[in-house]
């Protein structure tokens, strides 16, 4: 579809003690599954991170943070400025079920708005999102005003927010496990789990 796809390859994963990106599932690194799953509706991917080095193996133009140690902002504002496209998807490279579906229901809905948000369980998922290209200038200037905080940002923005009664209306996927992110051992373990059930 015409829009980009940027994977942000994360922080230093203190919480998992080792990088999330990597985690094996099903005989592929997480990340891994998350660029094929990607690569089944998107032709252009991204992948933003301040180790290309470690990532070759994936094959994708990669880009580092302009504003290093500053979190996802940073990240979503290296993804955009590098994508040739107005809208966006983001991923963060810890959600190991994403849907290409559901991430094109969402680049589908931008249209007018700067963000399209899910929220799922009362909780924002600012990390499997829609973003137009525009809003680079606001991250560049929050980035700098060393105002990161998400939630505050996307106050800023003209953001549309899909609850799972709109997303149902386009998926039927299971979207506990397509938001789920892994941050500590035990969810590493839950998302094994679910793969080994068959879920």
């Amino acid at each position: 579809m015409k829009a980009g796809a940027i994977i942000l390859s994360g922080g230093r994963s203190s919480r998992m003690g080792t990088n999330k990106a990597f985690l094996p599932l099903a005989e592929k690194a997480n990340i891994e599954r998350i660029r094929d799953e990607l690569y089944s509706l998107f032709d252009h991917i991204i992948l933003v991170t301040n180790e290309p080095e470690k990532y070759e193996f994936l094959k994708l133009k990669m880009v580092k943070d302009e504003h290093p140690g500053k979190g996802p902002l940073a990240g979503i504002h290296a993804g955009l400025k590098a994508s040739d496209y107005e809208e966006n998807i983001i991923v963060a490279c810890d959600m190991p079920f994403i849907s290409a579906e559901i991430a094109g229901t969402l680049a589908r809905n931008l249209k007018s708005y700067d963000a399209i948000v899910p929220v799922i369980g009362g909780r924002q998922h600012p990390l499997f999102a829609a973003y137009q290209k525009r809003i680079i200038n606001q991250a560049e200037s929050r980035l700098k005003q060393e105002e990161l905080r998400l939630k505050d940002f996307l106050e800023a923005l003209n953001v549309r927010y899909l609850g799972e009664r709109d997303l149902k209306a386009y998926s039927d996927a299971n979207l506990e496990q397509v938001f789920f992110n892994m941050n500590q051992p035990e969810e590493y373990d839950k998302a094994r789990k679910w793969i080994e059930a068959g879920d």
